[in-house]
C-alpha cells in the first residue's frame, strides 16, 4: 500500500514536470522571438522645415543699452561668480582674480593672481577687457577662450550679459566711456513711393504748344509765338 501512494506521487510529479517541459518548448516555438536590427527604441520626430535658425547674437550698441541697463540687476547675478570672484575695492583675490574696476583693464594683469596660460596668450593681443569682450566672454568663458580654468559656464542671455556689464562698469570703472549710441539708418532709397507715380507737371501759363490743336474742320491750327504775334513792323 505505501508502495502504491508512494508511485502515485512520483508519478504525478513526473507527469507535471514533463508538461511544464512541454509547456516552455511549446511556447518558444509558438512565440518565436527575433532580435532587433538596432537595439533601443525608435523614436519619432517631426523635422523642423521652418525657416527659423538660431538668431544670431549681435554685440549690442552700447550707447543704447548702458545707460537703460539695470545695475542693481547685474550685481544680483553676479552673485553666482562669488565662489570664485570678489568685487570689494582693495581687489581682494580669490580662486579667480579679483574684479573690482575690471572694465577697461588690461587682461591677465591683477596684481597678485597667477593667470593660466590661455589668459596669459589672450593677455598678448588684448590690451583692454572692453564691452565686446566682456559680452562674448560671458556667454561663455570655456567657448571664448579655449584652455581657460575658469569653470563658469557663461549667461547665455544677452540682457544678463549687459546688466553684469553696467554693474561691472560701475563698480570701480565709472571713468571707462561709453560710447555715443549709433545714428538711426537712413531709409533705402530704393523703396517705392507708397503715394504712387507723381503726376506729370501742368504747362506753364503762355508757354506754347507742343503739337498743333486740331480746328473744328478738322485740320491742325497753326501755332502762335508764345509772347505776341508778329504784326510785320521793324523796330525803329
Amino acid at each position: 500500500m505505501a508502495d502504491l501512494t508512494f508511485n502515485k506521487i512520483a508519478g504525478a510529479t513526473l507527469a507535471t514536470g514533463l508538461l511544464i517541459f512541454g509547456l516552455q518548448n511549446l511556447t518558444s516555438i509558438v512565440f518565436e522571438k527575433a532580435p532587433p536590427a538596432k537595439p533601443g527604441y525608435a523614436i519619432a520626430v517631426a523635422a523642423d522645415t521652418s525657416e527659423g535658425g538660431e538668431v544670431a547674437d549681435v554685440i549690442p550698441d552700447w550707447g543704447t543699452v548702458l545707460p537703460k541697463a539695470d545695475i542693481a540687476k547685474g550685481q544680483t547675478i553676479t552673485g553666482k561668480c562669488a565662489s570664485c570672484h570678489q568685487f570689494d575695492p582693495a581687489g581682494t583675490n580669490n580662486i579667480g582674480p579679483g574684479l573690482f574696476g575690471v572694465v577697461g583693464r588690461p587682461p591677465g594683469t591683477h596684481a597678485g593672481y597667477a593667470y593660466d596660460s590661455a589668459m596669459q596668450d589672450f593677455a598678448k593681443t588684448h590690451t583692454a577687457w572692453t564691452y565686446d569682450l566682456l559680452y562674448q566672454f560671458l556667454k561663455s568663458p570655456g567657448q571664448f577662450m579655449p584652455g581657460t580654468k575658469m569653470t563658469f559656464v557663461g549667461l547665455p542671455e544677452a540682457k544678463d550679459r549687459i546688466n553684469v556689464i553696467a554693474y561691472l562698469r560701475s563698480n570701480g570703472s565709472p571713468s571707462y566711456p561709453i560710447p555715443a549710441p549709433a545714428p538711426a539708418k537712413a531709409p533705402s532709397s530704393g523703396a517705392p513711393n507708397p503715394a504712387g507715380p507723381a503726376p506729370a507737371a501742368a504747362p506753364a501759363a503762355g508757354a506754347a504748344p507742343t503739337a498743333a490743336t486740331p480746328t473744328t474742320t478738322g485740320k491742325p491750327a497753326p501755332a502762335t509765338n508764345a509772347t505776341s504775334a508778329h504784326t510785320g513792323a521793324e523796330p525803329g
